[in-house]
């Protein structure tokens, strides 16, 4: 994986790795606006026995998401995004998001803004303490909070407690 996206290996050669894109994969990440020497998350294939952390990421995106700001003390290094206000019925304080590849706890949430902290050993094994206000990165969300949350809104919206997706843009 790439900035966590899932890839395959088409071709090796020396020390060139050649990949597939599909259109929706540059759509729906930031794969595309890399250029050469950007620095980027890499994680091996779990099947190779490689050590893996942290909570289970698939590669599958949803969005990207923009770091509005960094805050740096002694301490400490926080990072507030601003996610697409589709995908904000996912965020909760203390779930789990998935930024670039990196598998992380949400901290405070507003709307569709969310705040991560970040410790030193996350800091000095990949790319996200180099992020400035501006930048793109790859969210995938957590897997079970979205399947909650869907079900939830079925469920509800069966009821009529809550009205259908479509009815809810039709105005």
């Amino acid at each position: 994986a790439h900035n966590g996206v899932c890839l395959t290996v088409t071709a090796i050669h020396d020390d060139l790795v050649t990949f597939d894109l599909m259109q929706e994969t540059l759509r729906v990440t930031n794969l595309g606006a890399l250029e050469r020497g950007d620095r980027v998350n890499f994680e091996i294939d779990p099947q190779s026995h490689a050590v893996v952390e942290g909570n289970g990421r698939s590669g599958h995106m949803v969005s990207t998401s923009k770091v509005i700001e960094v805050f740096r003390s002694d301490n400490n290094h926080q990072i507030r995004f601003l996610l697409p206000e589709e995908f904000s019925r996912y965020l909760f304080a203390k779930g789990y998001i998935g930024v670039d590849g990196i598998s992380l706890t949400i901290g405070r949430v507003s709307g569709a803004e969310f705040d991560v902290n970040l410790i030193p050993e996350t800091l000095a094994r990949t790319n996200i303490g180099g992020r400035r206000p501006g930048d793109r990165v790859n969210i995938e969300i957590d897997p079970q909070t979205q399947a909650i949350v869907e079900t939830v809104e079925r469920l509800l919206q069966s009821r009529g407690l809550i009205p259908l997706a479509s009815e809810a843009t039709d105005t």
